[in-house]
């Protein structure tokens, strides 16, 4: 029985005073939509928010997301130890239960490149039947974190994020989520059935 693809609503916020104040030019949001639109298969339509380092703006943009019915939203940017850096915290404030194994991975993919990436505080979290996961800023770092680190012959050194994401939207009673393994190949155990349409 074929398939259509299923519909996904991606919330994509991109957190820096500077970018939203208009003094550079935001790279995460472009960072974001190129890397969902090459792994995943489903359409998709974008909610992209670009906002300052202000965590009552952050925690209510998260919960007009997830109201809206997105499925999963991104976050980049405001993560580190600086004051200004609140993404964390405007993230657990909507939180109805925590996923630490993602920001445990995100920072073991990161110390493959720099040591500082202990100073990364990345949380995921579910709110409703939305996952919501903090990234870092830089885009090189977001694919990284996405994607993982392959050998020379393709083969996982280390797994990235989005490879356990589509399972967990799958529990949580979200959209069947599709990727195109060349990008980031997605892992379902082999008990997990797409529900009929």
């Amino acid at each position: 029985m074929s398939h259509t693809h299923d519909p996904v609503k991606i919330g994509i916020v991109s957190v820096s005073d500077r970018a939203a104040s208009g003094a550079y030019q935001d790279q995460g949001l472009p960072a974001l939509q190129d890397w969902l639109g090459r792994a995943l298969k489903n359409p998709i339509t974008f909610e992209p928010r670009l906002l300052p380092d202000e965590q009552a703006r952050i925690s209510q943009t998260l919960i007009e997301l997830v109201d809206a019915g997105c499925a999963l939203v991104l976050t980049t940017g405001g993560t580190g130890p600086a004051p200004r850096d609140v993404t964390p915290e405007a993230t657990l404030a909507v939180a109805e239960r925590v996923m630490p194994g993602f920001g445990e991975q995100m920072r073991q993919i990161s110390l493959r490149f720099v040591p500082t990436a202990i100073l990364s505080r990345q949380v995921a979290v579910i709110r409703g039947r939305c996952l919501i996961i903090n990234l870092p800023g830089q885009p090189k770092s977001i694919a990284e974190t996405l994607e993982g680190l392959k050998d020379a012959s393709g083969q996982p050194l280390v797994h990235g994020l989005f490879a356990a994401v589509p399972y967990c939207i799958d529990l949580i009673g979200g959209p069947w989520l599709e990727t195109d393994a060349t990008v980031c190949k997605a892992f379902r155990p082999k008990s997990a059935v797409r529900p009929a349409c």
